[in-house]
């Protein structure tokens, strides 16, 4: 240990962190998205930042993340390449290189820092893999998970084989190892306690939400309507498992209900189902109907949302979407847009009485919930305001910070 040599107040020579901090080294790890682009790891990163830690943030590369190294907002971020794999053995070769690449990361990290805490957040549920080698160090693991791993697989590949019980295995070997746990909604925490044997006072329920001060309604840019009359707006990704078929459906249904020449449909984001989506849009004739924009930068995204009559959500009910939290839900009620969805367990506590609710996986009554928005801007206006009083009366990271905070605390005693 003599190599490795730190300052006054035990922090590494060169770091640009918070420094003199009363707080020790946290180091998180993300694997499925870049930061800051992943809002929810970068709001928990800022929040450890300006409560006194300091925190490095390992996380992948992507479109307008390229920098290996550097320090946005008193916290350091570090990212690698990453393998472009899709399939069950693209799998297979993409989280054994991302591991290999976050190992060598964390020990770069701890050579400076000797950071106190590992932050794992999922998916994969194979980042304790690197923290069992900081273990010995008396470093604590906290797992931050944000998806249902073994549902996601049956949501993709629609069968419970090997994969489903190799995922189950490693869901449950990371809560083992986990000193606490945070949990996006109240079904992972069960999740956590049932699933994972985690104690109940080791579980957190941290949601992720917008700030406040980052989702203010803007003066709406009318000609992103291309000049029709209403704008309903998508925001997510697009995977299988988001449900962008059935949202097609339910467009070529409210076409053929009520002609919609005076709706366009922006649907934002990006995915490995884009290519796929974008032809069957053309084959059920909506190309007039339907615009996909790719991904776009949070200005233009804000843009959007401000603009919008009505924001749509067609995750489908399965096992892994009736327990999980849409995180667009809370962005369009933050900019005051009223929601339809499918009735979903997590969904209906996300939005309460801020959207209307559609039979699940039945995209013409989903158009029918459309329809009746479109058909009343007393009914948009009402729901609207609603989701916006949800997220003003506790659902922002103001108040999901100090629950943060409190985990840490657990973690560190």
């Amino acid at each position: 240990m003599s190599a490795f040599k730190f300052n006054a107040v035990g922090q590494p020579p060169g770091w640009r962190g918070n420094m003199p901090s009363s707080k020790p080294a946290v180091c998180i790890i993300v694997e499925n998205l870049p930061v800051p682009f992943d809002r929810r790891v970068w709001h928990e990163a800022r929040t450890l930042a300006e409560a006194g830690y300091t925190v490095s943030v390992i996380s992948p590369k992507g479109r307008g993340y390229t920098a290996s190294r550097e320090v946005v907002d008193g916290v350091e971020v570090l990212r690698h390449r990453t393998w472009e794999a899709s399939g069950i053995f693209g799998y297979l070769i993409e989280y054994p290189w991302a591991l290999a690449a976050e190992l060598l990361l964390a020990l770069r990290v701890y050579r400076r820092t000797r950071f106190r805490i590992l932050h794992a957040c999922n998916p994969p549920d194979l980042l304790f893999l690197v923290w069992l080698f900081f273990r010995p160090f008396g470093v604590r693991f906290i797992f931050d998970h944000h998806d249902l791993n073994p549902e996601l697989y049956e949501a993709k590949f629609g069968h419970r084989g090997l994969g489903y019980r190799l995922l189950r295995l490693a869901e449950r070997l990371t809560f083992r190892c986990a000193t606490v746990s945070i949990a996006t909604n109240e079904s992972f925490r069960q999740v956590a306690i049932r699933r994972g044997g985690m104690a109940p006072d080791r579980v957190f329920v941290v949601r992720s939400v917008p700030e406040l001060s980052r989702a203010c309604l803007r003066s709406p840019e009318i000609e992103r309507k291309e000049g029709r009359r209403f704008l309903v707006v998508y925001l997510g990704v697009m995977e299988r498992q988001d449900g962008l078929d059935l949202l097609l459906d339910s467009v070529a249904e409210v076409k053929r209900r009520r002609g919609a020449a005076d709706v366009l449909f922006v649907l934002i984001g990006s995915g490995t189902e884009l290519p796929r989506l974008q032809a069957l849009s053309r084959e059920k004739g909506l190309d007039d109907l339907v615009r996909f924009t790719g991904a776009l930068s949070e200005s233009e995204v804000a843009a959007y949302l401000s603009t919008a009559d009505l924001c749509v959500a067609p995750d489908p009910r399965n096992p892994m979407n009736d327990q999980s939290t849409m995180n667009k839900i809370f962005r369009y009620m933050a900019y005051a847009r009223p929601v339809v969805l499918y009735d979903l367990t997590e969904g209906r506590r996300s939005a309460g009485d801020a959207a209307l609710y559609a039979k699940p996986n039945d995209p013409v009554d989903f158009a029918a919930q459309i329809i009746k928005l479109l058909n009343s801007e007393a009914l948009r206006n009402e729901l609207g305001q609603r989701g916006r009083r949800r997220i003003e009366g506790g659902l922002n990271w103001e108040t999901e910070k100090k629950t943060l905070l409190e985990a840490y605390e657990l973690a560190l005693r």
